[in-house]
């Protein structure tokens, strides 16, 4: 048994780079038995190498697995899961751990997986890539949501969460999919986005070298994304698209009431909406929670135990421990503090 009575799982990695090779490093620590596979035979090597049990035929990784974690790049994800259902037991839990989540979710609903399915993102990464750059410790203390795909969902849910939790040191955010698309819209992928469009101008410019040399902090933490590899960024941006669209908006109206501040030497508007931005910089770095419990009864209230869950996360709140004795569920949370 793992810690908390969780019992040791039968677990496969299916996609071992930075992300998945960091799953696969950490569960490869704990008491679970994990094996990974990647379609890249010289990746499978490479994992052999470290001391990490790999499988050659994804057929042979996915045999009497208890879980799987699909890692594969995010466009083919729908496709791996079609792939893993049809190898994996029928009692398999599948997540993944994609940086968008409705087009897995529509591929899990239309097979038919709501009960065995659970969406899932790690909010870790490195603009490094690779199973050379995963590092067991990518997850601890971070954000890793899980969205259960409805009532049907929650038993799934409840056993990634502990697994999760215990195994990873994360904390574990209930989101609806749509809702989880766009919030990372504006969490990471615009980020991405500004972050690329800074790099792009200072590399047009005629002024690049200089640029380069006198870059201090605030240019550098600005691009830092952009040393992500362009195809797993140009990937996941894609994917997102309909949020970013929805969300840019925002962005752009902002930009310009900055810049039109700037070009009209009005101080007093500039003062303004960069004071906007300060206040929620400040509350970034001195966001306060505070704990809280809560028990429902299996069978007997799982919408409001998926409705509470959802709006745990949508409200920036996640969850640290889930207890299950017998009938019921225990759910230890922190919520944000009210002010």
């Amino acid at each position: 048994m793992a810690r908390d009575g969780l019992p040791t799982l039968r677990i496969a990695v299916v996609g071992t780079g930075l992300i998945g090779g960091s799953v696969l490093r950490r569960l490869a620590q704990t008491e679970h038995e994990v094996v990974g596979w990647d379609l890249d035979p010289g990746t499978r090597t490479t994992g052999t190498d470290l001391g990490l049990a790999f499988a050659d035929r994804l057929d042979d990784a996915l045999a009497g697995r208890d879980v799987v974690f699909l890692c594969g790049p995010l466009s083919s994800l729908p496709t791996g899961l079609a792939e893993v259902v049809a190898a994996a037991p029928k009692h398999c839990v599948i997540t993944d751990v994609g940086s968008t989540k409705m087009a897995v979710a529509v591929a899990a609903e239309r097979a038919g997986l709501a009960g065995r399915f659970v969406g899932g993102h790690p909010m870790a990464g490195s603009e490094r890539a690779g199973l050379a750059a995963a590092t067991p410790d990518l997850y601890v203390g971070a954000p890793w949501v899980l969205t259960p795909l409805g009532v049907p969902g929650l038993p799934a849910f409840r056993l990634l969460a502990r697994l999760v939790l215990e195994s990873f040191d994360a904390r574990v955010v209930p989101l609806d999919a749509t809702v989880h698309d766009d919030i990372v819209a504006l969490a990471s992928h615009i980020p991405h986005i500004l972050a690329g469009a800074l790099a792009t101008a200072t590399d047009r410019s005629d002024v690049r070298a200089a640029v380069l040399s006198l870059a201090a902090g605030s240019f550098s933490d600005g691009t830092r994304v952009a040393g992500t590899p362009s195809a797993r960024t140009t990937d996941m941006l894609i994917n997102n698209r309909a949020a970013i669209a929805r969300r840019i908006g925002l962005v752009r109206s902002a930009l310009d009431d900055l810049v039109d501040a700037v070009v009209a030497g009005d101080a007093e508007r500039l003062l303004s909406c960069l004071s906007e931005g300060r206040h929620a910089r400040l509350d970034l770095l001195a966001r306060h929670t505070e704990p809280a419990s809560r028990t429902f009864t299996a069978g007997e209230s799982y919408n409001e135990e998926l409705t509470y869950l959802l709006e745990l996360g949508a409200s920036g709140g996640c969850v640290t421990g889930c207890q299950i004795d017998g009938d019921r569920v225990t759910y230890a949370v922190l919520k944000p503090a009210t002010p």
